[in-house]
């Protein structure tokens, strides 16, 4: 993904979202995959995606079970 895209995609999801906390990480390595963090926190990776000439984006997001709240008892 080239800077540009990464950008344009990072300006659309805060727009979306409301909040400037939401980054786009270029990889640091090529080859590795972009991250989408919020604050310092890694929470997905975003994948880009051509078929038959359109371009799409895609992110896929990581919750780890460690990381929700307990279950409220009833």
């Amino acid at each position: 993904m080239s800077p540009a895209e990464i950008t344009r995609v990072q300006a659309y999801l805060r727009k979306l979202f409301g909040t400037d906390i939401i980054r786009v990480v270029p990889p640091a390595k090529k080859g590795l995959s972009v991250e989408l963090c919020v604050n310092d926190e890694v929470v997905g990776t975003l994948h880009r995606d051509e078929d038959e000439g359109e371009v799409s984006y895609s992110v896929n997001m990581v919750v780890l079970e460690e990381d929700l709240p307990p279950v409220a008892k009833r």
